[in-house]
């Protein structure tokens, strides 16, 4: 058969299939895509995923691409190391201990400026004054509140009925957290009284807030790059030395570091715990026994009480995407910001509602009358009063800094140094790397 044959055979077949493709519909634009790098993980990461599965089926010209790079840390190398390679994300999500690095690293467009360039408009002002503080620079927002907690009290309400306590009544000094430790301990219902997560976190970043104490000069770095710690002062020297010493009797049980004493708690091991607020979503699925909150315990006199600072992390967008996938960025986190996804969130997992709005539409629905454990971290952060030195912090290299205060923590905790022996060495050696990053970052 010829090839000619062949052809002429063919042609109909032909004809008839640029027909078929001449009158198909033309196929829908595809939606520009948005990716966003993140490290929740469990209940936390599911429920990430079902907000941007929200806006994705909200509209119709962009789609979120979800991505977990890692924990905090890992995250925030990763999208450095991006932005360097040129294949950054659109936006990524950062631990509010890397506020500063990023703020200095020339890698982010600040979420006021990209919501300025795209023409939306955000009621900043709506925004809870202490979250907006920690990310705020010369009055202006950098990056988008996302996932705000605050640590806070939780306690064994059944293990504090079989001990002759009053489950509706959680400790509010560290004299009482010591006296109801002993009793639930002698009462054999738990083998320890509390123990700690996220250790430099709760127990010294947020103990000199809520005691009025200066974590760092230049106000806790806010006010420059040549910052140098105090936190080895007769305050955290006080309160480091009384842990070390309650763990003699099981008073105190130190279990790790980052989330990893949860255990502890959860098991019925220790009859108190503090740790974030954002636990609390994951407690009321995974917790077998009653459970309440309460705010952080305090020393009392001669200190004055403040409020606590936040933790968990912010959305920053990352600079040098063109402007009609920055339009698709803004309107995801606009979409975040909303009252509705803000109320759902906190509802969710535990994590704080960030915009004023919300927080009186979850009180007017008598939310936290229903629920009030979820109003203790909105209480410990609004009701207090707030000053320079529970503003938040702003420190340079602080995820470095972090694991030094911790492993001094670790040398105290296991007799190997004195708490004012251990705290020294934690502020030289943190002194010496922010001295580092001052130098790298002089302008």
């Amino acid at each position: 058969m010829s090839r000619t044959t062949t052809l002429l055979r063919s042609a109909p077949w032909a004809c008839a299939l640029w027909a078929a493709i001449a009158l198909a519909p033309a196929p829908a634009s595809a939606k520009t895509e948005i990716h966003f790098w993140h490290a929740m993980t469990g209940q936390l990461g599911d429920a990430t995923n079902e907000l941007v599965k929200q806006f994705n089926e909200g509209q119709s010209e962009y789609v979120v691409k979800p991505l977990r790079k890692g924990s905090y840390p890992e995250t925030l190398t990763a999208a450095i190391a991006a932005y360097r390679q040129k294949q950054a994300p659109h936006v990524v999500q950062v631990f509010e201990v890397g506020t500063q690095t990023m703020l200095l690293s020339g890698a982010v467009l600040p979420v006021y400026q990209l919501m300025k360039e795209q023409e939306i408009a955000v009621e900043w002002k709506d925004f809870i004054a202490p979250v907006v503080g920690y990310y705020s620079k010369d009055g202006n927002l950098y990056s988008m509140p996302f996932n705000s907690s605050t640590p806070i009290f939780y306690y064994n309400k059944e293990a504090f009925q079989k001990a002759g306590l009053d489950p509706s009544k959680p400790p509010q000094t560290w004299k009482q957290v010591e006296e109801y430790s002993k009793k639930v301990i002698a009462s054999g219902v738990a083998k320890c009284g509390f123990s700690t997560g996220w250790p430099s976190w709760t127990m010294v970043e947020n103990m000199h807030a809520w005691h009025d104490q200066p974590f760092a000069t230049k106000r806790d770095g806010f006010e420059g790059l040549d910052v140098q710690l105090l936190i080895n002062k007769e305050f955290g020297v006080m309160h480091l030395g009384r842990l070390a010493a309650w763990q003699k009797d099981n008073v105190y049980s130190y279990g790790g570091r980052a989330g990893t004493a949860d255990p502890k708690f959860v098991n019925g091991e220790c009859a108190m715990y503090i740790q974030s607020s954002a636990l609390i979503g994951g407690f009321t699925r995974g917790v077998k026994f009653q459970w309440g909150t309460g705010q952080l315990p305090f020393w009392g006199p001669p200190y004055n009480k403040a409020t606590s600072i936040i933790g968990g992390a912010t959305l920053w967008v990352m600079k040098g995407k063109p402007a009609a996938e920055n339009r698709g960025t803004a309107k995801f986190l606009k979409f975040l910001s909303e009252s509705n996804q803000q109320m759902w969130w906190h509802v969710t997992t535990g994590y704080l509602a960030i915009s004023n709005t919300a927080v009186k539409n979850l009180e007017a629905g008598y939310h936290f009358k229903k629920f009030p454990d979820q109003f203790t971290a909105f209480a410990q952060l609004t009701k207090g009063k707030a000053t320079p030195n529970s503003q938040g912090l702003r420190l340079g290299n602080f995820v470095q800094i972090r694991d030094v205060i911790e492993a001094e923590m670790e040398n105290i905790f296991a007799g190997k140094k004195a708490a004012k022996q251990g705290l020294d060495d934690a502020v030289a050696k943190s002194n010496e790397i922010l001295k580092e990053f001052a130098a790298a970052n002089k302008r």
